[in-house]
């Protein structure tokens, strides 16, 4: 398969505000901008969000573990999808079997013969977009958007809207749905990630599943393809990951327990404002405006409950 391609009161405080129009930018912090490390440690516990394990898939490499938070709100029948295909073994002893420079890391199940599906499915009717009512909790970002007339993000993920619409975006570490020329080819057996400079004109033409939350380090590091579209021209080429499973279906102790900066929070405005307006020992010309894929959503190791 081919994939056809008051700082906090003020930052994201325009959560309905009218598509097309862009909000106001907050000003600028008094001397250096603090960095995201001091701003993750001056945040609360309350400013943070666990993963739901039921929507959350480990694949474990060789190298480590990644981590993918999946984003059910904007594509649930994908989502339970793919993990009717993990409970299944569908994805056992899967590998990646293309990495384009600048682009994606893609993967697949990689058994020869191919195994079909037993209970999941390999198409779905693509799942682009959403009605713009259906999303009420969207963390607007002021700046304007070349691709969108507003963006922002909705639990963690990526996401711009228009006056009817809302969707998720190609951003780095984002994760699509693979596909055919027919937009319903594509079901999830076949995923990537986007492990380049944010491909934004494929918003609202490929499904998209969620977000690479760990490992993206070694998403991005494999070996480049040599052949079309960064494929590898061989199987022993392919780079294996030992399957993909839903969190939840594994024992506590063998979970990672990650959490979340919410987006609605006083600590991530902060931290957007900051990379806004970014000024330390490097940085002297501020810019005063930041680009939606420019921005880190923080996550760290989950705080042991006390």
């Amino acid at each position: 398969m081919r994939i056809a391609f008051g700082i906090a009161a003020l930052a994201l405080a325009a959560c309905q505000s009218p598509a097309g129009s862009v909000g106001n930018i907050p000003a600028p912090p008094e001397g250096n901008t603090p960095s995201p490390g001091e701003v993750i440690a001056a945040s609360k516990p309350e400013e943070w969000r666990a993963l739901d394990p039921e929507n959350t898939l480990y694949m474990d490499f060789p190298q480590g573990r990644v981590i993918i938070e999946m984003a059910p709100q904007f594509s649930p029948n994908h989502v339970a999808n793919v993990k009717t295909l993990s409970r299944e073994g569908f994805f056992a002893d899967g590998a990646v079997t293309r990495v384009q420079d600048n682009f994606v890391s893609q993967w697949a199940q990689a058994a020869d013969p191919a195994r079909p599906p037993k209970k999941g499915v390999e198409k779905l009717n693509a799942e682009f977009t959403l009605p713009r009512n259906a999303v009420a909790n969207f963390d607007v970002l002021p700046d304007p958007d070349t691709y969108a007339p507003e963006v922002g993000f909705v639990n963690g993920m990526y996401a711009a809207r228009d006056m009817t619409s809302a969707w998720l975006t190609h951003c780095y570490g984002m994760v699509g749905v693979g596909r055919e020329n027919d937009e319903n080819s594509g079901g999830g057996t076949e995923l990537y990630v986007i492990i380049g400079h944010s491909p934004r004109n494929l918003d609202k033409q490929l499904t998209m599943l969620g977000r690479v939350v760990q490992g993206m380090e070694i998403m991005a590091a494999f070996p480049r393809g040599t052949g079309d579209a960064g494929f590898y021209k061989t199987p022993g080429e392919y780079q294996h990951y030992a399957d993909i499973k839903v969190a939840a279906d594994l024992p506590p102790e063998q979970r990672t327990p990650l959490e979340i900066m919410k987006t609605d929070s006083a600590s991530f405005a902060t931290l957007v404002n900051s990379r806004r307006w970014r000024k330390d020992d490097f940085y002297r010309n501020p810019v005063g405006r930041i680009g939606l894929c420019n921005v880190t959503v923080p996550v760290r190791a989950a705080t042991p409950a006390s």
